[in-house]
């Protein structure tokens, strides 16, 4: 089996669940017990909480402990917005987010906040412009992804930082699931990041926030002491564990791997000129190790005689909306349902493992049944 959908999930590293296994036999009890083997698990808890702290440039009290990265946008964006409600009740984000970040903004809207979304331009990244425009003394909260997981576009975090700073009322999160591990990250001016370890060679089920020190926000879970007043539930010290040991060798192995990724995509340049002409991209980010190859005038219908039966695994998700910002004169659509335009965006994420195989296997299951659309 060739696996390409590294930008859903990657599989885990074999040194992190050693580092997990090991975190897991060693410290059996609540590192919030006030016994000795409580004790050592607290050692352990600070000790891995201030290494990750130390990889990010933060503080220790900065990071929160998630599930993942979908509820760490769940509880920055309803936690901001609750605790500056006082403030105002206008948020501005993008088209471009993830489903947990769309779905948080339409419970917020359901609450009475009022919501805009940027437009996305030709080159895959926010109107800075209209974000100016939009922008508001009552405007509480900035919400946009670092890297796009649908067009790996890479986002003007710096200059965003820079259009909210002016307004101490309204804070910017930051979605940085797909970033971390693959380009550098920008955390002056950002108020709260989120990331997950899945999307690095760690295990599901832990991610953090991070929140800037002496932000207020609200909890989402109550009850049950934890590392911090802002997520309750008991420490899961081995999972912290292997955040911090994924994001180790992540944060080690950035360049070499982009390096790589560099050379994979010149050769298949090189081989490929004529193709790729005729089918080209809406934008790449070339910074990106496990960067979302698309098709920017092609949308890729997923066949019977296709991925499937080369046996390569592609994450098929619905682009249309995205393209259709991009070509607003376009019917890029057509008569299709919406169960028909989910199966019409098709991304190839490569990775370690994965590198050469990608630039062949993924174009031969990319190409396949294919449906032309517009060109950029």
């Amino acid at each position: 089996m060739i696996y390409l959908d590294y930008t859903a999930n990657t599989p885990a590293d074999p040194d992190v669940l050693d580092a997990y296994l090991a975190a897991e036999r060693r410290y059996i009890a609540n590192p919030n017990s006030t016994h000795i083997a409580g004790q050592e698990a607290r050692a352990e808890m600070e000790r891995v909480t201030q290494s990750i702290a130390q990889h990010l440039g933060v503080q220790p009290a900065e990071i929160i402990y998630t599930s993942g990265a979908s509820e760490a946008n769940n509880l920055a964006l309803k936690g901001i917005a609750h605790a500056s409600r006082h403030i105002g009740k206008h948020i501005i984000s993008t088209q471009l987010e993830h489903s947990s970040v769309g779905a948080s903004l339409s419970a917020l809207q359901q609450q009475g906040y009022e919501i805009d979304l940027l437009d996305i331009g030709r080159d895959g990244r926010v109107d800075l412009d209209q974000l100016r425009e939009l922008m508001r003394d009552d405007t509480i909260l900035i919400a946009v992804c670092a890297v796009d997981s649908e067009l790996g576009t890479i986002q003007p975090i710096r200059e965003i930082a820079g259009i909210v700073k002016p307004y101490p009322g309204c804070r910017l999160h930051v979605d940085a699931t797909q970033a971390v591990g693959k380009t550098d990250l920008w955390l002056d001016g950002v108020d709260t990041m989120s990331f997950t370890a899945h999307k690095f060679y760690g295990p599901n089920g832990i991610g953090a926030l991070y929140k800037r020190r002496g932000l207020v926000i609200e909890p989402q879970i109550s009850g049950g002491a934890s590392t911090t007043i802002y997520r309750s539930g008991t420490p899961t010290l081995g999972l912290a564990v292997s955040l911090d040991a994924a994001l180790t060798k992540a944060l080690a192995g950035q360049d070499a791997r982009n390096a790589h990724v560099h050379r994979n995509d010149e050769h298949d340049v090189e081989d490929d000129v004529e193709h790729r002409r005729e089918h080209q991209k809406i934008q790449r980010c070339f910074a990106v190790a496990e960067c979302a190859e698309h098709i920017g005038n092609h949308v890729v219908e997923h066949g019977s005689a296709g991925a499937e039966q080369n046996d390569e695994h592609i994450g098929i998700r619905f682009l249309c909306d995205v393209i259709r910002n991009l070509h607003p004169d376009e019917n890029l659509a057509g008569e299709q349902t919406t169960d028909e335009r989910q199966h019409n965006g098709e991304r190839d994420t490569q990775q370690r493992g994965n590198c050469d195989a990608f630039a062949h296997a993924g174009k031969k299951a990319a190409f396949c049944h294919e449906k032309r659309v517009t060109s950029v």
